[in-house]
């Protein structure tokens, strides 16, 4: 079986595939569609980052692929419900870069409240100007976060150590962490120090934040946006901190992001000051991409040897428990009533008896698990798999 990971993921993920018998290849940067579609015909398990786009084409030209590996948060960039359609798994790494997200807008909300970009670059020009106007402690600052979710707790119980006074919003009910507030919207921008946006990609969060909303924020206002480039109006940023209405900004992400190093990078928040800009870094640190790597690994490799769908973004959630059998069928199906029967029936035609077996479902697939004590003839796979409205069915061990 093989495995195909590109956009530089972290070697962790390699030696993890490697040791479980697989044979890896790895790829540092995004494909072209054609490029990658020549390559899929044999690849079992395809790891990806946010570059690569996976849609129908793609899963059309891959028969053999089983799982894919968004080595990431997000899976935007792939189409869950036509994986569904063709019983691929989809997995992700919701928790392991959270803190590298955290610890960055922590940092340069420190930095933008002190002016240390403005500082720094003075001094580069030999400019001494040594002074505290205009300079503040991060204690006692009101944050707002947009988006309350993995990344927006954890910042918000870190802020809260820091001194902060911490308000939240969030579409979604979420239980506050320590003192933090929740508070709708406008009163976060109204009343906010600093804001920072940690929301995912949805298609609704598109322009979550643009020219009404930065006219509302408290003027010498701080705003940071470390999660999606399309969530914010840029050039609507670029005018309110270029008017002085706000003190400074930070950006991790833009709307438009260079495929690779190679291509030139252009923004209107360029030129700036007390802007500080990073190439879609905030999650990019040793220890994250080292997590990453190992745990959507782990997680691929438990659905492929015991069909464990723990963590799977688009399937029916299955845990094995108890010890196992001596063989394990997976089957993937429509979410139609009278399939579990119909499975049932293929084993009792063939005089298999069925040692334990487990239902899951979710939107519109069930998947089945059915554990066997004895012998069974090869037979039996394809009767399950011709069972109509199956999608995919295997023996796992």
């Amino acid at each position: 079986m093989r495995v195909l990971l590109l956009e530089n993921i972290h070697p962790e993920a390699a030696k993890a595939f490697e040791a479980a018998g697989f044979k890896v290849a790895a790829v540092p940067q995004s494909l072209g569609k054609k490029v990658l579609g020549q390559m899929m015909e044999d690849v079992a398990v395809l790891g990806i980052r946010s570059k690569t786009r996976v849609g129908p084409d793609l899963l059309h030209r891959a028969p053999s692929l089983a799982a894919i590996g968004a080595f990431c948060i997000g899976t935007e960039q792939i189409d869950l419900p036509a994986c569904c359609a063709k019983g691929v798994a989809v997995f992700n790494a919701p928790y392991s870069n959270t803190r590298s997200v955290v610890e960055l807008a922590l940092g340069e909300m420190i930095l933008l409240l002190r002016g240390v970009s403005e500082s720094n670059s003075r001094l580069h020009r030999g400019i001494w100007s040594k002074t505290a106007a205009g300079s503040h402690e991060i204690r006692g600052k009101r944050l707002g976060i947009v988006g309350y979710g993995n990344i927006g707790s954890q910042l918000s119980v870190l802020a809260e150590a820091l001194g902060m006074e911490v308000w939240y919003h969030d579409i979604a009910e979420k239980l506050s962490l320590g003192n933090a507030r929740r508070r709708p919207l406008k009163e976060i921008l109204r009343h906010c120090d600093i804001v920072t946006v940690h929301v995912d990609g949805r298609d609704s969060n598109r322009n979550l934040i643009g020219e009404k909303e930065f006219a509302a924020m408290k003027e010498g206002a701080i705003f940071l946006n470390l999660s999606r480039g399309f969530v914010v109006d840029v050039d609507s940023l670029a005018r309110h901190l270029r008017s002085g209405r706000l003190r400074g900004a930070a950006a991790d992400v833009f709307p438009e992001e260079p495929e690779s190093g190679k291509e030139p990078f252009s923004s209107p928040l360029q030129g700036i000051p007390n802007v500080i800009l990073t190439p879609h870094v905030g999650g990019s640190t040793e220890e994250a991409q080292a997590g990453i790597g190992a745990f959507v690994a782990r997680r691929i490799l438990d659905f492929l040897a015991t069909g464990s769908t723990t963590s799977s973004v688009n399937m029916p959630v299955y845990q094995p428990l108890g010890p196992p059998a001596r063989h394990r069928f997976a089957h993937l199906h429509e979410n139609i009533p009278g399939m579990l029967a119909r499975i049932n029936d293929a084993f009792a035609r063939r005089g298999v008896n069925i040692a334990g077996q487990h239902l899951e479902t979710r939107g519109p697939v069930g998947y089945a698990i059915v554990d066997v004590d004895g012998p069974y003839d090869q037979s039996l796979l394809r009767d399950i798999e011709t069972i109509p409205h199956t999608i995919r069915a295997r023996v796992v061990y």
